[in-house]
């Protein structure tokens, strides 16, 4: 377990010190191959099957660019307000990992393809906080070690290490932002914002499935503080690869009040690397931080610079869809909310996902419950953020339309919706293998009535005497005998019937 340092008090870190942060997020692209060569770019398959000389980095093999890897970081920038580069190319970063076969990295350094934006967030009171944008740029992601035997997954007190070269070569973009000040005592929930917007804007840009719990979408958290007055940024520390919204706010939160205490306490902080540890929300020391000047970079002698025509930029820019904020104001009039109901509905996680649950053919009411209610219960008991659950909004509408079309009960519409998240398929394999269809065939459903009354003498005599309210006992049986199959409304209408009322 890491061993969680001397913190300060939040409030007295705010009183000593500006903070100031710098987020830089990694975004795999869902595109159909890798960055560099025709490799299948897909997550989970069985290690080291989609490698190949040029991914693997062995001599003689030649990179290609990746178009469509090249297209959507244009759109990203373009949707980040950002310039596009007329023109610009790929460096190798040099340095050695076991991860990266090549023994280096291949992505852009001083020249990204797009540049100088901005994204303006919304805090959970419904403030804009504005984060400019430094760069976007392309580059290749790295193999994943696995540390075995360990008790905390890492190399230190692992027996051996495996290597899956599956992930090298996979189109990466990442964005950086400028340094961020003055956020002060929001410095935590400006970064977790950030975060949240930016996942919402790539989902809605559809060039990456943005899975934190995958490893698509992941966050090196940057933190320094300024003591109170001063004009110099601190020495700053890097969280690297922290992959949940929650952490990200936490791990600002926890560094802040680390180096405050490293300060105040005489001792200076060191510019290194951090793992961030989930379940004491703390830091634990990594490795020294190189400078760029360390990684040795050189343009790539292998790849020909990019240059973007300004015709296709605009082709591009056309293609852009309704962005998450714009979609944000148009549920807002067309579902009639508040705005406490939209803040609500925002900070939840739950907004895009119940819009995308509409556009899939959901009505909003029955899209909202079951985002807010049913599906929001089952990311907290599963321990995900809400849109990292395994089921599309396509999918939930898939659900809602079963329901509509009388096919299933709203109690079995919760165990197909059970079925997706565990990984069972699609809603309609879910209720096909688990014999799920509701019962509607009036001669099948009048059988069970018939057999239900005449197992309750008593209450069929109750309701055929006007006392209506006790069908419900004739109900419940034939909703049990049918395993919860039947249409509850149309088995009391023929419970009814059957007494003579």
């Amino acid at each position: 377990m890491t061993a969680v340092a001397e913190i300060m008090d939040y409030d007295e870190v705010l009183d000593r010190f500006d903070p100031v942060l710098g987020l830089e997020v990694h975004v795999e692209l869902s595109t159909k191959t890798k960055m560099f060569c025709g490799c299948a770019n897909e997550f989970g398959a069985e290690p080291n099957t989609q490698v190949c000389p040029v991914c693997l980095g062995l001599p003689g093999a030649l990179p290609a660019v990746n178009g469509k890897a090249v297209e959507a970081a244009i759109r990203i920038g373009l949707a980040l307000n950002c310039q596009v580069a007329e023109w610009c190319r790929f460096a190798r970063k040099n340095y050695f990992y076991p991860d990266q076969p090549k023994n280096f990295q291949t992505s852009q350094y001083d020249e990204p393809i797009v540049f100088d934006g901005h994204l303006d967030v919304v805090l959970d009171d419904g403030e804009t906080f504005r984060v400019d944008i430094e760069r976007a740029h392309m580059e290749e992601d790295t193999g994943k070690s696995l540390h075995m035997g360990g008790a905390t997954g890492r190399i230190h007190g692992a027996d051996y290490s495996l290597l899956d070269y599956n992930r090298a070569g996979v189109p990466l973009i990442e964005i950086v932002t400028k340094p961020i000040t003055g956020a002060g005592e929001r410095a935590p929930e400006v970064a977790r914002a950030y975060v949240t917007a930016l996942r919402d804007l790539l989902r809605a840009l559809n060039v990456s499935d943005v899975r934190m719990d995958q490893g698509s979408l992941r966050c090196d958290a940057n933190v320094s503080l300024m003591p109170k007055g001063a004009s110099e940024f601190g020495t700053r520390t890097e969280t690297k690869n922290v992959n949940s919204l929650r952490s990200v706010e936490r791990a600002v939160r926890y560094e802040m009040q680390r180096h405050a205490a490293v300060l105040t306490s005489g001792g200076s902080i060191v510019q290194e690397t951090r793992h961030f540890d989930e379940s004491t929300g703390s830091t634990s020391s990594g490795r020294p931080k190189e400078t760029s000047e360390d990684y040795r970079y050189f343009p790539e002698p292998d790849l020909v610079p990019i240059a973007p025509s300004r015709e296709w930029v605009e082709e591009l820019s056309q293609t852009l869809p309704e962005l998450p904020w714009e979609r944000r104001r148009r549920a807002k009039e067309d579902w009639g909310l508040s705005d406490e109901e939209l803040r609500d509905l925002v900070n939840a996680g739950a907004l895009e996902l119940i819009a995308e649950t509409v556009e899939a053919g959901a009505a909003p009411g029955d899209a909202r419950s079951w985002w807010v209610a049913y599906l929001s219960q089952q990311a907290n008991t599963r321990g995900v953020e809400l849109a990292d659950l395994a089921i599309t909004p396509k999918q939930v509408a898939r659900v809602v339309a079963l329901v509509g079309e009388g096919k299933l009960t709203n109690k079995l519409a919760r165990q197909v919706v059970d079925g997706v998240l565990d990984g069972e398929g699609e809603p309609d394999e879910v209720v096909a293998a688990r014999g799920f269809e509701v019962v509607s065939d009036d001669s099948e459903l009048q059988k069970a009535v018939d057999e239900a009354l005449a197992a309750q003498p008593d209450v069929a005599d109750k309701i055929r005497g006007g006392k209506v309210q006790a069908a419900g006992a004739v109900v419940g049986s034939v909703m049990k005998a049918t395993k919860g199959q039947a249409d509850a409304k149309r088995v009391r209408e023929l419970v009814l019937k059957a007494c003579g009322q």
